[in-house]
C-alpha cells in the first residue's frame, strides 16, 4: 500500500486530494493547520489528520516520521490575504513563507524518503502562476515560484527517480471561494470566461492529482497541469 503526505489536507482542495487518495487505496497523512481543523474533519478510512504547520521545521518533521514509507508528496497548503494586506511587507512575506518556502521546506524533507522509494511530488501552482494579480501580490508571487520551484526540483531530482510536477487549479469550489460564487456580479464573468462553462470541483484537481502520481505519469515531471476548464485558453 502506496503512502502519501498531503499538506493543507484537511479542507479545500487539500481535503479533495486526501480523500480521492484514500478511496484510491493509498494511505494519507492529511496535514491541517490547527487542532480546531484537524477536529473539524469528517473521519474517512485510510487518512489520518494531523496539525502540520509547513513554516515550522519541526512539525514538518513530525509528519514525515508518522510515514515509515513515503512514495508522495502534495503541496496543498497555503494562504491568499485580504484587504490589502499583502501589499504590506509582513503580509507579503507571510505569504511567501507559506505557500513557497512552505513547500520547499516540505519537498526538501521529504526528499530522502521519496528517494528510496522513487516516488513523486506534486505541488499547487494556480492561474496566477501565469499571469499577475492586483489584488494579490503575495500569493501571485509565491505561486509564480511555486510553477518555477517544480521545474528546478524535477530537473536536479529526476536522476534520483523523483518526479515533481504541479497542478495549477482554475476556480475551484470551496468554503474560501463561497461568498464569490453567491455574488452573480462576479461569479458570472467567471464562469462566462471558463470554457467549460461551471465552477470546478475539488474532485477535479483530485483527478488530476492522481494522475500525475500514476505510473500513466510515469514519464511526466517538470509539469505545471492547468485544471481550469479552459480558463487559460480565452
Amino acid at each position: 500500500m502506496k503512502t502519501a503526505l498531503v499538506t493543507g489536507g484537511t479542507r479545500g482542495i487539500g481535503e479533495g486530494v486526501a480523500r480521492a487518495l484514500a478511496s484510491d487505496g493509498w494511505t494519507v497523512i492529511a496535514g491541517g493547520v490547527s487542532q480546531a481543523e484537524i477536529e473539524a474533519f469528517a473521519p474517512q478510512a485510510g487518512i489520518t489528520p494531523v496539525v502540520l504547520d509547513v513554516t515550522n521545521d519541526a512539525s514538518v518533521a513530525a509528519a514525515l516520521d508518522l510515514c515509515p514509507q513515503l512514495d508522495a508528496v502534495v503541496n496543498c497548503a497555503g494562504i491568499i490575504l485580504r484587504g490589502g494586506m499583502e501589499f504590506t511587507v509582513e503580509g507579503f512575506s507571510k505569504t511567501i513563507e507559506v505557500n513557497l518556502i512552505g513547500t520547499m521546506r516540505v519537498c526538501l524533507a521529504a526528499k530522502e524518503k521519496l528517494f528510496a522509494s522513487k516516488g513523486a511530488v506534486v505541488n499547487t501552482a494556480s492561474m496566477l502562476s501565469f499571469f499577475g494579480s492586483p489584488f494579490a501580490p503575495g500569493y501571485s508571487a509565491s505561486k509564480g515560484g511555486v510553477a518555477q520551484l517544480t521545474k528546478s526540483l524535477a530537473a536536479a531530482w529526476g536522476p534520483d527517480g523523483i518526479r515533481v510536477n504541479a497542478v495549477a487549479p482554475g476556480w475551484i469550489a470551496t468554503e474560501l471561494t463561497k461568498p464569490l460564487m453567491a455574488d452573480p456580479e462576479r461569479s458570472k464573468p467567471i464562469v462566462d470566461r471558463t470554457p467549460m462553462g461551471r465552477w470546478g470541483e475539488p474532485s477535479d484537481v483530485a483527478g488530476a492529482v492522481l494522475m500525475l502520481l500514476s505510473d500513466n505519469a510515469k514519464f511526466v515531471t517538470g509539469t505545471v497541469l492547468p485544471v481550469d476548464g479552459g480558463y487559460l485558453t480565452l
